[in-house]
Parts: structure tokens; C-alpha cells; sequence
């Protein structure tokens, strides 16, 4: 049975991106809502509309009987999870098939396997992806840990083996410091996640953060749509990324993404995925694989033409891959900027109601959005509002339009970070691609000094 009608478990932007492309599909669609989102933009244009519950995520967009509910109440037969919430909860996607109903994502067993860690970095040496030197698995004494930091050398990085955004995570520059800090990202680390295994690596000086995006078909066959730059964060959360990387040659790219394709295949993976990678001195290291769609999916989109959410789609719907290697190209240069409500230097969420709204438009630009003219912006979720995406034939170009689109941008009643963006792209480092995942941080804090 083909897929006719998809619950996507989500909210915000990227639910109203799943929703558009299922009806250019001519698929109906069921929005979830909590009773903070009953008037947001995608449970407005859905065709049908089902509330799961209070405000809190938890009991809410993170309840996993309650969106199996709705599925049943309005018969979707497909459950798209976006990205966050439930996107990489490898039980949830087993209790969606459970039911017969169609899960828009990897297969279980893959989520699972890449959502830890240190089998995440196990699997990923088996399958020909280059590691940072480590521990080969989970460290469980001091004695062990110091052993394996003076083979691999200081600085070391103790890693949380479960969750991300840095939490769990520590910097050790010398051995008379490696008691403690282990001691606090276990303890980071079982507060955080309810798991405090942790593993070491070696600690990179100033590498960028660079990202392919993989596609599979679920039979062995998979397919790389180039790479990605997301080198520009604040505590380990992307804020703006590119596409391609400055620093990457065509014969990089290429050689690169066939390894994350083979390794694809060989896991036999199924639909959207992303493998990510410090990069430092010409070599990668693979980190994390990210069993999703991603936030900053449409700079690749921009770049090869290729609707990601549509094949996300086809694909779990039993179809093969729209492309095949040999027919996508990588043309121009794509930039994302994540529109935050939040004050742009100091960061403190800044939710309320939007008073006035115009999004940037002209030739090339792309605002994903839910926003509208008396929206107000729930303080329970993340805070990111819009994403604004512009591509140009050159990376020059591409800055000079987001420029542009950036002062059109208008967000009333609540503060934003768009003075943010505007303030980096007049920074001769983010003008010549000269940057690292540490030179935000650095930059804010001399700002700060």
C-alpha cells in the first residue's frame, strides 16, 4: 500500500517542511500539536489536526503513546519524526512498525547502532570511515584511561557515549587533571542522558566541522550529496552553515563521499543520513552519525537540486533512490542562517508574540518558517524560529544576496539574532572561509573583553 497520509511528529519549521512536501506528493498529512501549538502555521495548513497533550515535550511531542494515538485516530499509515523529539529513538521507530504503520526513517537497528557513541565509532572503523585515535571502546577505570592518554597523547577529550551537545564532555590538557574531569563528564553524563559511560579521544587543536550528507536505499545501494560546512557554533550548537566547505577540492569531495557511501551500502542503511567529521591539516575524522534529516538540509538541497524530504519519502515507501550518483552535481554555493529568538549576544531566549513579520524573498532565497503577524512564540521548545537560506552561483555571491535578505528579514515584538548574522558576515575570516569550530566562541569573547 503506498503511503496516503503522514502524521509527522514534529513542530515548527520542520513540520511545515514535511507538510509542503507531502502535498506536492498529493499526500494528506496529520499535524500533532501540544495545547502551547494549537495556532501554529503547520496545524493551520494541515489536513487534519490531532492535540497530544500539554505544553511540556515530554508529555507531549516526546509521548510516544499518545502520537501512536493519533496515528490510529486519523489513520495515518506513515509518521515522519522530522528531526529532535523522537527522530533517533530506535524503540519509538520499532513501536511505529509495531503497528503497521510506515516509519519515514532508518531502520531500528541502525538508529540504535549509530545512536551510541562508541559503538557509532566501532562501526564506523569496520566499515572504512577515518577515526580520531581513542580508546576503542568504553572507558571504565582511571587507571585505564590514563594508559590509553598517554598512548594517544594529551590534550585528551573524555566523551559522554550517549546524547550530544556537549554536555558530558571534557577538555583534559595533562594527566594530573584527568581524575577529576572524567569524574565530572560521568557525572554530566548520568545526569543528562541517565547513562554515564564515557570514551577517549584524541583532543584536535582547531579542526573545522564538516559534514556529508548520505542517502540509502535500504537494499545496498547509497548515494552522497556532498558535504557540508557547519564549522561556526556556540557550545557545540551549529549557527550558521555552507555548503560546500570552503576549504574542500572537488577530488576531496568526491574521494570522501564515495567512502561514506560505500559505508552506507555496506550497512545495507535506509533514507536521510549524515556523517560528520572534524577535518584538520587535509584529513578527516569521523565523530557522530546523525540518523536523521538535518537542521541545515536545504544548502544541499540548494546545491544539488535534490528535495531530500521527498526522497526521505519515496524511499520508505519502498521505492529506489530519484538519483543516482552519476547525475548529481554540485553547482554554486548555499548558505543557511538559524533565526533565533533570542537576544544575539547574550543568547537569553526571548519568546512572546511576534508583532510584525516579513520574510526575505527575491531570487534565491529560502525562508523556512511557521512564523506569522500575531504568532506567539512558545518559551517551552528550542529557539530557533526560521532558518534563512540563500544560494548564489559563487560563495561571493551567495554572501552579498544573504546580506541583502538579512536586512529584509523583519521580526517584531521578540528579539533576534539576525543582527548576529549580520555582524559575522562582516568579518574578513567568514568573507574568506578562514574559520574553525572554535573562532565563534573566541570572537564572542573578545566581543565580551
Amino acid at each position: 500500500m503506498a503511503i496516503t497520509r503522514i502524521l509527522i511528529a514534529n513542530r515548527g519549521e520542520i513540520a511545515l517542511r514535511i507538510h509542503r512536501a507531502a502535498h506536492e506528493m498529493g499526500i494528506e498529512t496529520v499535524a500533532v500539536h501540544s495545547t502551547a501549538d494549537a495556532d501554529a502555521m503547520h496545524v493551520r495548513l494541515a489536513d487534519h489536526a490531532v492535540c497530544i497533550g500539554p505544553p511540556a515535550a515530554g508529555e507531549s511531542y516526546l509521548n510516544v503513546a499518545n502520537i501512536i494515538s493519533a496515528a490510529e485516530i486519523a489513520q495515518a499509515d506513515a509518521i515522519h519524526p522530522g528531526y529532535g523529539f523522537l527522530s533517533e529513538n530506535a524503540k519509538f521507530a520499532e513501536i511505529v512498525e509495531a503497528h503497521d504503520i510506515k516509519w519515514i526513517g532508518p531502520k531500528p537497528e541502525h538508529i540504535r547502532t549509530m545512536g551510541d557513541k562508541v559503538t557509532a565509532k566501532t562501526t564506523a572503523g569496520e566499515l572504512g570511515l577515518p577515526l580520531v585515535p581513542g580508546s576503542p571502546g568504553a572507558v571504565s577505570t582511571v587507571d585505564e584511561a590514563k594508559r590509553i592518554a598517554a598512548e594517544i597523547g594529551y590534550p585528551v577529550l573524555v566523551k559522554a557515549a550517549s546524547g550530544g551537545g556537549g554536555r558530558g564532555m571534557k577538555v583534559v590538557p595533562e594527566e594530573s587533571q584527568l581524575e577529576t574531569l572524567m569524574s565530572q563528564a560521568k557525572s554530566e553524563a548520568k545526569s543528562a542522558f541517565g547513562d554515564d559511560t564515557v570514551y577517549l579521544e584524541k583532543y584536535l587543536g582547531n579542526p573545522r566541522h564538516i559534514e556529508f550528507q548520505v542517502f540509502g536505499d535500504g537494499n545496498g545501494n547509497a548515494i552522497h550529496l556532498g558535504e557540508r560546512d557547519c564549522s561556526l557554533q556556540r557550545r557545540h550548537q551549529k549557527v550558521l552553515e555552507e555548503a560546500p566547505s570552503p576549504v574542500l577540492s572537488s577530488a576531496e569531495r568526491d574521494r570522501m563521499g564515495q567512502v561514506c557511501a560505500d559505508a552506507m551500502a555496506a550497512m545495507g542503511y535506509r533514507g536521510a543520513g549524515t556523517i560528520e567529521f572534524l577535518w584538520e591539516n587535509g584529513e578527516f575524522f569521523f565523530i557522530e552519525m546523525n540518523t536523521r534529516l538535518q537542521v541545515e538540509h536545504p544548502v544541499t538541497e540548494a546545491i544539488t537540486g535534490v528535495d531530500l524530504v521527498r526522497e526521505q519519502i519515496r524511499v520508505a515507501d519502498g521505492k529506489p533512490l530519484s538519483v543516482t550518483q552519476d547525475e548529481i552535481r554540485f553547482e554554486g554555493h548555499a548558505i543557511e542562517c538559524r533565526i533565533n529568538a533570542e537576544d544575539p549576544f547574550t543568547f537569553a531566549p526571548s519568546p512572546g508574540k511576534v508583532s510584525a513579520y516579513h520574510a526575505a524573498g527575491g531570487m534565491h532565497v529560502r525562508v523556512d518558517s511557521g512564523l506569522y503577524a500575531g504568532y506567539s512564540i512558545p518559551p517551552y521548545y528550542d529557539s530557533m524560529i526560521a532558518k534563512l537560506i540563500v544560494y548564489g552561483r559563487t560563495r561571493e555571491r551567495c554572501i552579498m544576496r544573504l546580506k541583502r535578505a538579512l536586512g529584509e528579514m523583519v521580526v517584531e515584538g521578540v528579539k533576534t539574532n539576525i543582527p548576529l548574522h549580520q555582524a559575522l558576515l562582516e568579518e574578513p575570516d567568514i568573507l574568506n572561509g578562514d574559520y574553525s569550530i572554535k573562532w565563534l566562541e573566541e570572537w564572542l569573547a573578545e566581543r565580551e573583553g
